[in-house]
């Protein structure tokens, strides 16, 4: 069963158009006729150029935009079918384009004194677009507001009481904002380094997303404050699953799982230990299954995807994938790519990015 908030296959087909399909190379054209599922992912190409593809289950590309520096996460709203690649941080920029290249791709840029953390989404009716930014020489996140019904103009901001936000998402009615606040404290001015490793604050936050207002705060227990949250999604139930980063030392065995619902403590995924030593201390890629009730994680550093029962929290499937980067829900399980080029059974003369939002669906 596909959650609603992707669209279908045929609609996507039938919404492009006959200029949009005639401008496909035949392999592209009968890669989507037979598509399970269509998805989008920021990647490098052959040529060393950056560029956001369209791409389906199986791998096949059928369509790319070419993007001005390198992507990382992307956000879909199945209201209005618009798609975003946000730059990877410390990045200014963030590209709207239609995937099924009905109006010409929008490139907007960060605030002054804000950079975007690569993540952001919808509101549930297409109307709002969230971005996680940093205001960095005040050191505080916030989450950037935009018009999503025109140009993509900042029309406010709102603080995620907390440091360094990187992923969030929005509840299914689009009351209350879900904030992976890694705790990492950076700065454009010093690229991508982490400069507060020593005294990080890692937390979820949920924020009222007419007001702004904070509704929790989940700061985790204090031996694992080097424990950077940094990737969220929502089960069917409305139950939000976080997945983590350690920056301690590599011989610990932090829990790298959990998920929580308003008005709970946050509960962690008690992960067997040979499958915490294959996850290398990093979770790179969170992904919900809402049909079957599953949880799919990726980690590029161990070369891994972990699938998890959403009721039990037990492990169901490992697979080793070298270089594993996105993850997304596909028909059956998860979908899933690696920075080698692989998207399931498809092998790719590209670089994917660390993401995947899934698009369209049968």
């Amino acid at each position: 069963m596909w959650n609603s908030s992707a669209i279908d296959r045929r609609s996507f087909v039938k919404a492009a158009g006959l200029t949009f399909l005639a401008a496909l190379q035949p392999r592209a054209l009968m890669a989507l006729e037979r598509a399970d599922a269509i998805y989008a992912s920021g990647m490098r190409t052959a040529n060393g150029s950056y560029a956001v593809a369209t791409v389906t289950e199986r791998g096949e590309i059928v369509d790319q935009i070419a993007l001005p520096a390198r992507a990382h996460g992307m956000a879909f709203s199945n209201a209005t079918g618009k798609t975003v690649a946000f730059a990877r941080r410390p990045g200014t920029y963030a590209m709207i384009f239609d995937p099924r290249g009905k109006n010409e791709p929008i490139t907007i840029a960060a605030a002054e004194g804000r950079h975007f953390y690569g993540h952001g989404a919808f509101s549930p009716d297409g109307r709002i677009l969230y971005a996680s930014e940093n205001a960095f020489d005040a050191n505080r996140g916030m989450i950037g507001l935009y018009d999503a019904t025109g140009r993509f103009e900042r029309i406010g901001e709102f603080e995620t009481y907390g440091v360094g936000p990187h992923d969030m998402t929005v509840s299914d009615d689009g009351r209350m904002l879900i904030v992976a606040n890694g705790g990492i404290e950076t700065h454009p001015d010093f690229g991508r380094a982490k400069l507060n490793l020593s005294n990080m604050q890692p937390s979820l936050t949920l924020i009222d997303a007419a007001t702004g207002d904070l509704i929790e705060k989940h700061s985790l227990p204090s031996q694992w404050v080097q424990l950077s949250t940094r990737h969220v999604d929502v089960d069917a139930r409305g139950r939000i699953w976080f997945a983590c980063q350690y920056e301690g030392h590599r011989n610990d065995l932090p829990p790298l799982v959990g998920s929580f619902a308003k008005g709970e403590d946050l509960r962690f995924v008690d992960l067997p230990e040979e499958t915490t030593r294959r996850l290398a201390n990093y979770v790179g890629a969170i992904a919900i299954n809402r049909g079957e009730g599953l949880v799919g994680v990726t980690s590029p550093k161990g070369g891994a995807s972990v699938t998890i029962d959403a009721k039990s929290g037990r492990v169901l499937r490992e697979e080793i994938v070298p270089d594993a980067a996105g993850i997304a829900a596909a028909k059956a399980g998860f979908a899933v790519s690696s920075y080698e080029g692989g998207f399931l059974s498809t092998q790719s003369d590209v670089t994917w990015d660390q993401h995947i939002v899934r698009i369209a669906a049968v």
